[in-house]
């Protein structure tokens, strides 16, 4: 009996101590450990030619006005050159595109057959040139100087990757993901300091061409433990500004981040990211990506011990009595009543259950390359 309640308090004792970690502690100990061993990068008002490519798959609401941001951007004309990589669309994309190369020599489309979203910007880059190659999603718009914000860390010879700023506009519904993203990008400017941030964004980022590595994950956490790997950094300018509006609603929300989340647990099982990463790396991967997707599976296992030691003292029962109120007020946030924090908690109750659907996808059917 005594070894059972020893076993029940490890768990509540481990993932407690784990959430409070990984959502708290680390951001802290990242910051504070920044300022005092800060790895500048150095930056200058460099021009490389640059191809941008911007993956597409039935867009035709919104390819029109990305090539319209993208050909107005404040970068030199004659080291532009625009890529969009048609995922076999059925609509009018790559008619519209077409229509835009027809009268700038620097759009170009590039037909793929239907095999989800990296293998075409696999073919994308093999196809182009360039000393650096950006990307950027369908339905994002740059501020006019973001490419060269973006290129600028490139004057680093240490610097390999370049993730920009990515801007939510409000959504227009229940979805509350931009106070969580202010919150990610301040961890990922900690990291930055640090030497190299554990995940980018599809929005806005760029990568030397001799560093590019071809592979079957996505770009968000492969590219920047891969710089890593390669002796490289991966960085982040908080002054490289993208902007997109999320999905407006929750429900919609949820299922976008399943799909996400599936990508990532792939990565976590396969992608071998702690891997000649170096210590500190590796700390900040299990801190940051490994223990945050974990955050679901974390809180049932709180919650889950926390009940089995229910008659062990008061702190128990509180402990309890805590959890079951944050899930009372998330749902008083799901059904859109006025409280505070409400919106809020329903965010972050939903997240944290998409990693666990997320997680039971992959197990049981793996990744699907098609978005």
């Amino acid at each position: 009996m005594a070894k059972s309640v020893t076993v029940r308090r490890c768990v509540f004792w481990g993932s407690l101590g784990a959430l409070a970690w990984t959502h708290v502690g680390y951001p802290l100990a990242a910051a504070a450990l920044a300022r005092m061993r800060r790895r500048e990068v150095r930056r200058a008002d460099v021009t490389p030619h640059v191809t941008v490519i911007v993956p597409a798959h039935d867009e035709e609401g919104m390819i029109g006005r990305r090539l319209e941001n993208l050909l107005a951007l404040d970068y030199p004309a004659d080291a532009l050159k625009i890529v969009v990589a048609s995922d076999a669309s059925q609509d009018a994309t790559d008619r519209i595109v077409e229509g835009f190369a027809a009268a700038d020599a620097r759009v170009r489309l590039l037909r793929c057959p239907r095999a989800g979203k990296v293998a075409a910007l696999n073919r994308a880059v093999q196809g182009s040139a360039g000393e650096v190659i950006a990307f950027s999603d369908a339905n994002t718009t740059w501020a006019c100087d973001a490419l060269s914000k973006l290129v600028r860390s490139f004057d680093d010879p240490a610097v390999g990757y370049v993730c920009g700023r990515l801007e939510l506009e409000p959504s227009g519904g229940t979805n509350r993901e931009g106070a969580y993203w202010r919150y990610e990008l301040w961890v990922r400017d900690q990291e930055s300091a640090l030497g190299s941030i554990t995940g980018g964004n599809g929005a806005i980022y760029a990568v030397r061409r001799e560093n590019y590595v071809e592979d079957r994950f996505g770009h968000d956490l492969g590219f920047p433990h891969r710089m890593v790997k390669l002796g490289r950094r991966a960085v982040y300018d908080r002054d490289a500004v993208a902007y997109e509006k999320p999905s407006r609603d929750l429900d919609d929300e949820y299922r976008r981040k399943v799909r996400m989340f599936v990508w990532d647990w792939q990565h976590l099982f396969e992608g071998r990211m702690l891997e000649g990463v170096g210590p500190l790396y590796a700390s900040q991967v299990v801190s940051h990506r490994l223990l945050r997707y974990s955050s679901g599976l974390l809180h049932v296992l709180l919650l889950g011990s926390s009940i089995a030691l229910v008659r062990s003292g008061p702190f128990y029962r509180t402990a309890v009595a805590a959890q079951l109120a944050a899930g009372a007020l998330a749902e008083t946030g799901r059904r859109r009543l006025s409280a505070p924090g409400a919106s809020l908690a329903y965010y972050y109750v939903f997240v944290t259950w998409a990693t666990v659907v997320a997680l039971a996808r992959y197990l049981r059917h793996g990744v699907s390359p098609v978005w």
